[in-house]
């Protein structure tokens, strides 16, 4: 069986990492109560890997998720199931995280043509303007990550609109 990952690429189907995503989950749990035994967290993976076999296609990485997280909840684990999602999250923003890291780095290193050509009152050299260059890149990653909703964030990068002033935005 195959899985699409969130970048497209299709690779086998591994219920490892089914039960590796829900221990994680089950370790950020503060309340031993709430954590899930082992052998539920088996039976949840084999319980998705069951449901998937009978797919005849394809199937998304998201569409696993959520499949694992009603087996959460309908095995009773609801206080888990909020985890799982903040795992889920949390894993997302991971993925997204330090999306700015090549761009600040050719600041520092002074071979971003962008910026060097982008004012002439300003030398890209000189620490101060590369501080106000730096937050301006985490500003905007920030604001297009976290601040803006996803739609408007994708017509801005379609083309169809455009949000001018990502660098200086605060919370929405």
């Amino acid at each position: 069986m195959k899985v699409i990952k969130r970048n497209g690429k299709e690779v086998v189907f591994d219920s490892k990492k089914i039960y590796n995503a829900i221990l994680a989950a089950n370790d950020n749990d503060i309340n031993e109560i709430d954590r899930i035994p082992e052998e539920d967290i088996k039976k949840i993976t084999n319980n998705v890997t069951s449901n998937l076999s009978k797919y005849n296609r394809t199937v998304t990485v998201e569409e696993i998720q959520d499949m694992v997280e009603n087996q959460i909840i309908s095995l009773g684990y609801t206080n888990h199931a909020k985890e799982y999602i903040k795992y889920r999250y949390k894993q997302s923003l991971k993925r997204q995280a330090n999306s700015t890291d090549d761009y600040i780095l050719s600041l520092i290193d002074g071979n971003n043509e962008d910026v060097n050509e982008e004012n002439s009152n300003k030398n890209s050299v000189v620490v101060s303007v590369q501080r106000d260059y730096m937050a301006g890149e985490v500003s905007k990653d920030l604001t297009r990550r976290i601040f803006l909703p996803k739609k408007i964030t994708e017509a801005h990068d379609r083309g169809i609109i455009h949000f001018h002033r990502r660098k200086y935005c605060g919370k929405i």
